[in-house]
C-alpha cells in the first residue's frame, strides 16, 4: 500500500440549501501522517469523514488525493484509494472473518468466493495484520467488539487504500481494546483520518489534529500547537488545564465544569 497526499479547499456541506452542517474547512495533509478530527458532539466532525470518503458530495470546495479530485472518478475507483471503519458494526453476517475481510477485494474487481492467488495473499496478509489468523474461520457475530473492530479494519486494508478513515475507532472498546486498536493504527503505511473524543488519547496517537465546533474549523497544525486551553474550553465547554507529559512532551488535559 502507499500512502496519498489529502488536500481539503473549502469543503463544506449541509442537508439543503438553507441548512449548512460543515461550513467551508480547508487543510493539507501529508502522504502517511495521522490526523485525528475532534470536538464536541454535533461539532462536524462525522460529515467531515463522509465528505472523505465520497458519502456526501461537498456542497463547495474539493476533496483531492494526490491532486485529483475524488468527485471526478468513478465510485469503484475512490474505492480502491479510500476505505473507511465506520461505528456501526455489522453483528449478524452469515460469514466468516476471513469472507469478511475478503469484501475489501471487491472495488479491485474480485471478492471471497472469486479472487485469485494474489487476493489472496492480500487477505492473509490483512489477518496477520491485525491479528486475526486465530479467528479466520468464526463467525463475526462471535466474536467481541475488540476483535469485530479489528476485522473491519482489516477488510479495509484488504481494499488496499491510500487513505483510511476511521469513525471513532475506539468507541464502546474496554481500556484493553482501546490500546490494541491504537497500538495497531499506529504500525499502518497509509495517510489516516480518524475522529476521536478522548483529547489525550488523539494526543498521542495523531501526527497533526483538526479542532471543529459548531460546523466550523478552529484550528489544524500538531497537537502541541492546537489543543491550547483558550482553544479546548472553547470547543468542549469546559474548563480545561492543560499539562505537558514527559518525556514524551504530548499535551494532557483534565477538565472540569
Amino acid at each position: 500500500m502507499t500512502a496519498a497526499a489529502l488536500s481539503v479547499e473549502n469543503a463544506s456541506w449541509g442537508p439543503d440549501r438553507q441548512g449548512v452542517l460543515l461550513h467551508p474547512v480547508s487543510f493539507d495533509l501529508a502522504p502517511s501522517r495521522i490526523l485525528g478530527v475532534v470536538g464536541a458532539n454535533g461539532a462536524g466532525k462525522s460529515t467531515l469523514l463522509r465528505l472523505l470518503y465520497r458519502f456526501h458530495r461537498p456542497r463547495s470546495g474539493t476533496i483531492k488525493l494526490d491532486g485529483q479530485d475524488l468527485w471526478a472518478i468513478s465510485a469503484r475507483e475512490a474505492a480502491r484509494k479510500v476505505a473507511a471503519v465506520l461505528q456501526e458494526q455489522p453483528t449478524d453476517f452469515a460469514l466468516t472473518v476471513r469472507e469478511i475481510v475478503g469484501l475489501g477485494r471487491t472495488p479491485h474487481g474480485s471478492g471471497f468466493s472469486r479472487g485469485g492467488a494474489q487476493d489472496g495473499e492480500i487477505i492473509e496478509g490483512a489477518l496477520i495484520r491485525m491479528e486475526l489468523q486465530g479467528l479466520a474461520h468464526r463467525r463475526l457475530g462471535t466474536l467481541s467488539g475488540g476483535e469485530r473492530q479489528r476485522v473491519m479494519v482489516a477488510r479495509a486494508l484488504a481494499q488496499e487504500p491510500k487513505l483510511l478513515i476511521l469513525d471513532e475507532p475506539t468507541n464502546h472498546l474496554d481500556i484493553r481494546h482501546q490500546l490494541e486498536i491504537l497500538s495497531l493504527i499506529r504500525g499502518l503505511s497509509v495517510t489516516i483520518v480518524t475522529s476521536l473524543h478522548d483529547l489525550n488519547m488523539a494526543a498521542g496517537l495523531c501526527d497533526d489534529m483538526l479542532v471543529l465546533s459548531g460546523g466550523h474549523a478552529l484550528a489544524f497544525g500538531t497537537p502541541s500547537e492546537v489543543l491550547t486551553t483558550d482553544r479546548v474550553e472553547a470547543a468542549f465547554a469546559v474548563r480545561t488545564r492543560v499539562q505537558t507529559l514527559h518525556p514524551s512532551g504530548d499535551p494532557h488535559f483534565t477538565f472540569h465544569l
